[in-house]
């Protein structure tokens, strides 16, 4: 190859670069491109080949929509029939709105309402939220141009055509990966864990040869490796990476799960000198569990796989980590001195140190399987189903199960509330002032309210201003074009295409600003097409945005102007609460089996609460991470106090899961010194989290973070080997458990300086 020809292919090579640089994956790209190539030929054929102008907007604009600002997940037939969907769905707004739009007061009404229906119904289901502004889209364009009943006809097949040319366009067009962004890295963690856990296996109990130092040394490295890099693919990206499916938000729990697991993983002891006496038995729950992981990774490679062999190799860990916990009794040195120093102490816990690491590492990879089985479950369910956002295995009816999930956001405090809400009135305004004002194109008027309208005053006051300077911007370069083309109105037909692939690349590769001007480029471009091209239609252009963003800012203002980053703090705030509580309750019904006295049930009342308070802090977030602009708040703060939450009620139901079954209880007739160690640990650990919550609610500082206390440990062990013995002084599983629940507690204690870290952060910004 000459050097000439080589020089052409570096820019074209760093511009592709440059390119998947800020257009991960290509996502944008892709559908802008479809875009180009369809919505001015379908203009084209509806306006110089059926010479009907009505038609030929509607199936832009439809063709637009249903291209361009949806990208449907799932395989290849789901997403055709989510299209379809959309399409009978785009009929039925267009009708609805052209028989309003005549009466003034009742399209303000009627839109108030669709607005709302259609933002809050996002709740229910990843594919109405998916596709909202794509559906309000339908509505706008026929609310604010009041036509005749005559030309619905010519409204609905511009629209039709559009529909029926998307549905191939999404299948044969560059086809979305089916692959969720967070799979492949989830799925080398997944294989890496699994590799990790053998090496550090072999020559445990003397059960065959021990891998080198260096071998061990290589596989925490690419388990360490694989972690951050799971977690760079999530902190980096402004915008949650997946869908909002039950499928995608299963995946994305597996951040915090699969790096709770490689945080386990890092902190296992250095065995690489001369493994340690080992009982066999946990040996062989890391074995179990590295098979786990393994069929885990299948899953994720490829969701569409049969479950089966996940669930048998779930059930063979769950057989081996009963034994363990069996096993594990005749661990205890009960005929060793201990003399209540810290040595001999933690010498004594040590003795369980790898059982109860391994059963720690058991629990996580049970629930990392479990999330990866729900989710591969959730892929293959019905379509019905995921239109309903019905999750796999629930017992009730897909109606009833939307209309629970719709009900437990119908509170002052969700955040989907308040944006539905806020979006309704929003455009039910900017319906009414278009029509006072009597601007031309009156729709964009409400594109320019939704488009800037995001969930607090100010990123909403900071949006506005990109959109009109993006506008300003589009509507110089639209008159440059139109002065340079003069009379040569046909050349605005071939800057189309290029027009909208730029409109469609140029809000994720570059910025809000520049899809704003080049979407204004479009729009000039589109409607000069076959007319005296008119630099006017930029100024209206500019007129209509402003009126649409100054809409936006007032509404902002009055409607819950603090934004979603005070509804994470808050939220933050009472899921911590209620996990702390549910690691109290869970360490109550722990002690609860060691009495003679009557034990409680486990904490169901403070599981639900905690599970309840954890999803709406999932919705805040998933709302946070949309917000267009700045963050107040680092991403990879915030999400670490996101993931603390997950962790803290991880480590409940380890402890829940550790002393369920666990049989009658023991005959003693009190609480032992054990008890009343482990509960003061469990109340000062829940007491600082407690403190944590009001530092991230009121903004009040955080507690510092608590130490190892070794006489409380030398109390706790000091009680096991006297009390929680049996008749002829040997140890029993209650006094393995005893020691195990409070490597849980000590767990959950462990977490408090990167939480305490990433709070005072957050406070400071």
């Amino acid at each position: 190859m000459s050097v000439r020809a080589r020089e052409r292919i570096r820019p074209a090579s760093r511009w592709a670069t440059w390119l998947r640089d800020r257009d991960p994956d290509l996502a944008a790209t892709r559908r802008a491109g479809r875009t180009a190539l369809v919505m001015p030929a379908l203009f084209a054929l509806c306006g110089e080949g059926f010479h009907n102008p009505t038609m030929a907007s509607y199936a832009a604009f439809g063709s637009f929509s249903m291209l361009l600002l949806v990208d449907f997940a799932g395989p290849v037939m789901e997403r055709l029939r989510a299209q379809a969907g959309l399409a009978v769905a785009w009929a039925a707004l267009i009708s609805l709105g052209t028989l309003v739009a005549p009466t003034v007061w009742l399209a303000v009404v009627t839109t108030l309402l669709v607005a709302f229906v259609i933002l809050f119904c996002g709740v229910v289901s990843s594919v109405l939220a998916g596709s909202a502004t794509a559906l309000l889209l339908g509505f706008v364009l026929p609310v604010t141009a009041p036509v005749p009943l005559a030309q619905l006809p010519d409204r609905l097949a511009g629209a039709g055509l559009a529909a029926a040319v998307a549905l191939p366009a999404v299948g044969l067009l560059w086809p979305r990966p089916v692959a969720d962004p967070l799979s492949r890295p989830a799925a080398r963690v997944c294989g890496a864990a699994a590799a990790h856990l053998r090496t550090d296996a072999s020559g445990l109990g003397g059960l065959g040869p021990a891998a080198d130092p260096a071998q061990r040394r290589a596989a925490a490295e690419r388990t360490a490796d694989a972690s951050t890099d799971l977690r760079y693919a999530f902190d980096t990206t402004p915008y949650r990476p997946t869908g909002l499916a039950t499928s995608s938000r299963a995946l994305v729990r597996l951040v915090d799960e699969l790096t709770w697991l490689s945080t386990i993983l890092a902190d296992e002891p250095d065995t690489a000198e001369e493994p340690p006496a080992c009982d066999p038995a946990a040996r062989t729950v890391r074995l179990v569990s590295a098979d786990v992981l393994d069929r885990t990774a299948d899953l994720l490679a490829d969701p569409g796989r049969d479950v089966g062999p996940l669930r048998a190799a779930m059930s063979e860990l769950r057989t081996a980590m009963n034994g363990m916990e069996q096993s594990s009794t005749s661990r205890l040195p009960f005929g060793r001195p201990v003399d209540g120093s810290p040595a001999a102490t933690y010498g004594f816990i040590a003795a369980l140190d790898l059982s109860f690491r391994a059963q720690e590492l058991g629990f996580v990879v049970l629930q990392i399987a479990g999330n990866v089985e729900l989710a591969a479950t959730a892929w293959q369910r019905p379509w019905t189903d995921r239109l309903l956002g019905r999750d796999p295995g629930a017992l009730t009816e897909p109606l009833a199960a939307a209309g629970e999930r719709a009900a437990a956001h119908l509170g002052p405090r969700s955040v989907w509330l308040h944006n539905s809400l806020r979006g309704a009135v929003g455009l039910g305004i900017a319906v009414l002032l278009a029509d006072l004002t009597g601007v031309q194109h009156s729709f964009w008027v409400l594109l320019g309210t939704l488009s800037v309208l995001r969930s607090n005053a100010l990123s909403t006051g900071q949006n506005a201003l990109r959109a009109v300077l993006g506008t300003v911007l589009g509507s110089f370069v639209g008159a440059g074009l139109l002065h340079l083309i003069g009379h040569h109105g046909a050349a605005l037909w071939f800057l189309l295409p290029v027009a909208v692939l730029v409109a469609g690349i140029a809000p994720a590769a570059i910025s809000f600003t520049a899809g704003q001007a080049a979407f204004t480029v479009t729009l000039v471009v589109l409607f000069n097409i076959d007319q005296n091209p008119d630099w006017h239609i930029a100024l209206l252009r500019v007129q209509d945005i402003a009126l649409g963003c100054a809409v936006s800012i007032v509404v902002a203002l009055f409607f819950w102007p603090r934004g979603a980053a005070a509804a994470v703090h808050q939220a933050l705030a009472e899921a911590y609460t209620s996990s702390a509580a549910y690691l109290a309750g869970a360490v109550d019904y722990a002690l609860g089996h060691c009495t003679s006295a009557p034990h409680t049930g486990e904490p169901e009342r403070q599981n639900r609460e905690a599970a309840a308070s954890a999803r709406r802090l999932d919705d805040a977030f998933r709302t946070y991470l949309a917000e267009r602009g700045a963050k107040p708040v680092s991403l990879a703060d915030m999400t670490t106090l996101v993931t603390g939450v997950a962790a803290l009620r991880l480590a409940a139901d380890a402890v829940v899961s550790l002393w369920r079954g666990a049989g009658p209880p023991s005959p003693v007739a009190g609480q032992t010194e054990a008890h009343r160690a482990i509960l003061g640990s469990a109340t000062r650990v829940t007491e600082w989290y407690r403190g944590l919550a009001a530092g991230l609610g009121r903004n009040t500082p955080v507690p510092d973070t608590l130490r190892r206390r070794p006489e409380i440990a030398a109390r706790m062990v000091e009680s096991v080997r006297t009390d929680l013995v049996d008749g002829r002084g040997r140890a029993t599983a209650t006094a393995v458990r005893i020691i195990w629940t409070a490597d849980h507690v000590d767990a959950a204690r462990r977490l408090q300086p990167g939480l305490a870290a990433a709070a005072k952060e957050s406070a400071s910004r």
